[in-house]
């Protein structure tokens, strides 16, 4: 029985000594420490589907998109260059007055010479129900002369951490003196 405590006591010596260092070992450069989703907390992925209405409002004395970078001369029939900020309203109804849910906040620039085409970078930050305090981030081209837009979903906070997918953008309505829209945004996010 000795013996045989005395071998295993060897054993656990030896693997403490040339195993386990190897298998916990950190670089020591490395800023990088493998984890898992369990440590993380993470459930299940689900796949969601958001529907709401995001309002452009440049004209009147409150806009919540407003022009901070001009667009380059000669280039009237694309506006390239341009880039609005924007803060703008996400409402469950097509009405400015249905219920505001969030809002949309980022920029969107004008990004090309031959069309009508905007790069959008937006964060989706939700205020009402279980989102609230969540957000999304799109980040892609936006072609707005086409009837359905799709851009890719970056990722999110909150509820949305390690989100991604696509949305869908549909124009509902677009004022062509005062630039005014109302679009419709479909957004399809795997999120835990």
């Amino acid at each position: 029985m000795a013996k045989l405590l005395h071998f295993f006591s060897t054993i656990f010596i030896l693997l403490s000594l040339v195993v386990f260092p190897i298998i916990g070992k950190k670089d020591e450069n490395s800023f990088e420490i493998s984890t898992n989703k369990e440590f993380m907390s993470l459930k299940r992925e689900k796949l969601s589907h958001f529907k709401f209405y995001f309002h452009d409002i440049l004209s009147g004395t409150k806009p919540t998109s407003i022009m901070i970078v001009p667009p380059q001369k000669n280039t009237a029939k694309t506006g390239f260059g341009m880039v609005n900020m924007i803060d703008n309203a996400l409402t469950l109804g097509p009405k400015l007055s249905s219920k505001i849910i969030g809002r949309a906040q980022g920029f969107y620039g004008s990004s090309a010479l031959s069309e009508l085409s905007l790069l959008m970078i937006m964060n989706f930050n939700f205020i009402e129900g279980k989102y609230n305090g969540s957000s999304l981030a799109v980040l892609g081209r936006n072609s707005i002369v086409e009837t359905v837009r799709e851009m890719p979903v970056i990722g999110g906070s909150g509820l949305f951490r390690f989100a991604r997918g696509y949305v869908q953008a549909r124009t509902i309505s677009l004022n062509v003196t005062t630039k005014d829209a109302i679009v419709q945004y479909d957004f399809y996010v795997l999120h835990y």
